[in-house]
């Protein structure tokens, strides 16, 4: 898989504190996520591998396959950008292939919350460490006038 991203190369050195409001938080808050996770279901292999680039921007890439199958990809990019934190992912049959930009709305030193009211679904991505080698991805919001939410427990498998 070929993926590229772009990225600011300037560091940010603020201060970190337990509780931060989403224009207080740097990219170091997630530093935790960086690894490869993995959750095992019989429907299939999900996976989330996640790579610093440098001070401002990790980069991440999904897939779930089941047998010989992809059955999703995407390709993900967290980006630090002046006082905003920024998830962006690609679908390639999403969107028109074309990435989507969730805004940092609430984080923790164990949990943050990514929103974007106008896209179809989800509306909402967030991220929470249960231990170092567990976490629990969830994406939610309103489908078809539905409310909807798909939980996804991962373990870590590399470091």
């Amino acid at each position: 898989m070929l993926f590229t991203a772009a990225c600011n190369t300037t560091g940010n050195n603020a201060t970190q504190s337990r509780e931060q409001t989403p224009t207080q938080a740097t990219i170091a808050n997630a530093q935790w996520l960086l690894g490869k996770w993995k959750q095992q279901t019989p429907q299939g292999t999900l996976t989330e591998r996640w790579l610093k680039i440098n001070d401002t921007c990790f980069t991440g890439t999904g897939a779930f396959i089941k047998g010989v199958d992809t059955l999703f990809k995407e390709s993900i990019v967290l980006r630090q950008s002046g006082n905003e934190l920024l998830y962006i992912p690609t679908v390639g049959n999403q969107n028109g292939g074309k990435a989507v930009t969730f805004q940092l709305t609430s984080i923790s030193a164990d949990k943050f919350v990514f929103e974007n009211p106008a896209h179809d679904f989800p509306q909402k991505i967030s991220y929470t460490l249960i231990s170092h080698d567990s976490l629990l991805a969830q994406v939610t919001g309103t489908e078809n006038g539905k409310q909807r939410a798909e939980d996804f427990p991962m373990q870590r498998v590399e470091q």
